[in-house]
């Protein structure tokens, strides 16, 4: 029996909407992270996309555990000499994008790499619960269901 592997032309995409509303955000990024890639499937092969299209809405009411709402910090540098910025998650979340927090979860999740950033463009993430996407009859996943650990009291 040979060893199954999905080519590009086979591959059936779905769409998944996930509401994050009092997600964890560790919690809510791995499974994201996981059906990106698609390794939820049986079909799963690692040099092909074959994950499905994620939309999460309500990104702004994710929930982190213990400290990390005001003690996490985010790094980026300007490109300048001594450009290094920092931000807090409380801070990000708080401001003009907060679904920033769960993005950038999801990303340091996927491997880096063509593939990886042609899976990253398979995720939509929304602040609010309004979203394009309707025309796609996206599946709705409940995450909070799946385990009470995905669930955070606000």
């Amino acid at each position: 029996m040979k060893t199954f592997s999905a080519k590009p032309a086979e591959v059936t995409k779905k769409w998944v909407i996930i509401d994050a509303t009092g997600l964890v955000v560790g919690r809510l990024a791995t499974l994201v992270a996981m059906r990106l890639r698609g390794k939820h499937l049986p079909t799963y092969t690692p040099h092909v996309d074959c994950g499905d299209n994620v939309i999460i809405i309500n990104a702004s009411k994710v929930v982190l555990t213990g400290r990390k709402r005001d003690n996490k910090v985010y790094y980026h540098h300007t490109g300048f000499i001594g450009g290094i910025k920092e931000r807090s998650a409380k801070a990000i979340l708080e401001g003009r994008f907060p679904e920033r927090v769960v993005e950038k979860a999801i990303e340091r999740m996927i491997p880096r790499g063509p593939l990886g950033r042609v899976q990253m463009g398979n995720l939509r993430v929304y602040p609010g619960a309004e979203h394009p996407h309707e025309a796609q009859q996206p599946e709705k996943l409940d995450i909070g269901a799946m385990n009470r650990k995905n669930m955070r009291a606000a």
